[in-house]
């Protein structure tokens, strides 16, 4: 039983009878009998007992625990320094407007004080870097980063690579260093993806937010640490757009898998990490000549064209290898391509010759 499903059942009951009481109470004045009234009136909570109970109750309260989940620490350390701040500040107004008569007197004092609460917290929370920075320099102590960061790098995830999720296991290396950033425009768009109708994009969506979580839970890994950012490029409505623009503005470099994203921010003198080059550069490199063993495990688009996987994924392109399907050949390879979306590699069974032969040029492995 979930917990959105309880809290409509308690709230029908309370709408309900709070429903029916008002019914009594009006039932002089719409001229109906009392019973009727308060009939009418009870129906009408509880319809709205069960659509507006969660949207009050439980669901403000799932997004101030994400929200919180969500801080980097030093954030969440700066907004209650604030909070604080601005209580102190406001709490001088307090006495002088308690003076004021009623009902301002006695309402005026706590929205004075919740208002500086919400801003000095607001403030500091936003500004946070900016000012472990300003107590770093003035201490003389490396307080710019609480957390004792080994590399200054910055570079910013989008939304492609927590979907995709190797960059957990990456991370995990220690081979990236710095900081890693994910703006909260980008965590919005996460979780829109993670609530979308469509079942597939929301299995993106949450895969990445599970993605991120784990990204969160690391422990720091030769330098490297997941935050959360609320910089923004307000002037621009377009995620990657902003993502590049924030990019240029932190001189920060961006971690993806977007293809085009990738385009658009070499365009723009921005430095990217993207995985998909990182996982081709990785994988098993064979030359034209040399001879291993494959499973040819369905057709290729050509005649006579057979189709093998290498473990990491690269596809083998075997020619003539139709007359093998579902078998385990050796095959000599003929040619590669390398791109920044893969890896392919051309073969012939061992001891054919290809159909074409290849020039010399095509030996290097550049296709």
């Amino acid at each position: 039983m979930s917990i959105d499903f309880v809290s409509r059942i308690v709230g029908m009951v309370i709408f309900a009878l709070v429903g029916a009481r008002v019914g009594i109470d009006l039932a002089p004045l719409i001229g109906y009998p009392q019973e009727g009234s308060a009939t009418l009136f009870s129906l009408f909570g509880i319809l709205i007992g069960l659509i507006l109970t969660p949207w009050v109750t439980v669901r403000p309260f799932r997004m101030l625990r994400r929200t919180i989940n969500e801080l980097p620490i030093e954030m969440l350390l700066m907004a209650a320094v604030g909070s604080f701040i601005g209580i102190l500040i406001t709490v001088l107004l307090a006495y002088p407007l308690s003076l004021l008569g009623a009902p301002l007197g006695s309402v005026m004092p706590l929205l004075v004080c919740a208002t500086g609460a919400y801003l000095g917290a607001t403030t500091f929370a936003l500004r946070a870097r900016e000012i472990w920075a300003l107590i770093g320099s003035r201490g003389h102590i490396s307080l710019a980063n609480p957390l004792n960061m080994q590399s200054s790098r910055m570079l910013l995830l989008d939304t492609s690579v927590l979907i995709d999720g190797r960059i957990v296991e990456i991370t995990k290396t220690g081979f990236i260093g710095g900081q890693m950033l994910i703006p909260r425009f980008v965590l919005a768009e996460l979780h829109q993806v993670a609530d979308s109708s469509d079942m597939l994009r929301r299995n993106r969506g949450r895969r990445g937010l599970v993605k991120l979580n784990e990204l969160q839970r690391l422990q720091p890994n030769e330098g490297t640490m997941v935050k959360i950012i609320e910089d923004d490029i307000e002037e621009i409505s377009e995620v990657d757009n902003k993502l590049v623009a924030l990019a240029r503005q932190m001189d920060a470099g961006i971690i993806t898998n977007d293809y085009n994203l990738n385009k658009v921010a070499h365009a723009q003198g921005v430095m990217i990490l993207n995985i998909n080059l990182l996982a081709n550069a990785v994988r098993t490199i064979y030359i034209p000549g040399e001879t291993f063993p494959i499973h040819v495990i369905q057709e290729g688009r050509d005649i006579g064209q057979g189709v093998g996987y290498l473990e990491d994924g690269t596809m083998v392109v075997i020619e003539n290898g139709k007359a093998y399907m579902d078998r385990h050949i050796n095959v000599t390879v003929t040619r590669l391509i390398n791109r920044e979306t893969g890896r392919m590699i051309f073969a012939v069974p061992e001891g054919e010759k290809p159909r074409y032969q290849i020039a010399a040029s095509d030996g290097s492995g550049e296709g």
